[in-house]
């Protein structure tokens, strides 16, 4: 009787779950912005290099010794740089350079292969304010695929990815102003 009972309350918990996947959003998106002292050209080239991403991007520093394998000619659509990590925050993956709108638009496609599989889309938006300064606005899109949307209410991507977006656009205005 017993056994009934706890079969009963796993199968009404998942059920509770895969109705609460079915009304819960499964597309998130995160973006953060910030003015660089340089003109819009400038930054605009400097956002194109993977290989530079890779100098200021937070998940790089978390782990320096992290393996980076380049494909392609940087800076160019196709262009794909590919990472190894033990550091769980970083994992593995690739990202590939999708498409260019020179001055205006970066946009790349992330593949995670682990610790776990996704793909996610990023992008960079550059705006010039006055000659000699450009606004840079970092974005993140994504869907997680039902049911495990449902557990999307207990974690904030916003929060979550949103200060990694910030920290990497800090390092990367020090970065480009620098030089």
């Amino acid at each position: 009787m017993i056994v009934w009972i706890i079969l009963g309350a796993i199968g009404g918990l998942i059920a509770l779950v895969l109705v609460i996947a079915a009304f819960s959003k499964k597309d998130f998106a995160v973006e953060r912005t910030i003015t660089v002292n340089k003109p819009l050209p400038e930054t605009y080239d400097f956002l194109t290099s993977l290989k530079k991403q890779n100098q200021w991007s937070k998940w790089t520093q978390l782990d320096p010794n992290m393996k980076l394998t380049f494909i392609g000619e940087d800076k160019t659509v196709g262009f794909t740089s590919k990472w190894e990590s033990d550091h769980k925050q970083v994992g593995e993956g690739e990202q590939e350079i999708k498409k260019l709108i020179p001055n205006q638009r970066i946009e790349t496609e992330l593949r995670f292969l682990k610790p776990m599989k996704s793909i996610a889309n990023a992008y960079f938006t550059v705006a010039a304010e006055g000659d000699e300064h450009t606004r840079v606005a970092w974005g993140f899109t994504s869907k997680t695929p039902w049911p495990f949307n449902a557990f999307m209410l207990f974690f904030n991507m916003e929060n979550a990815i949103g200060k990694d977006f910030q920290e990497g656009l800090e390092n990367m205005k020090r970065m480009i102003e620098a030089e």
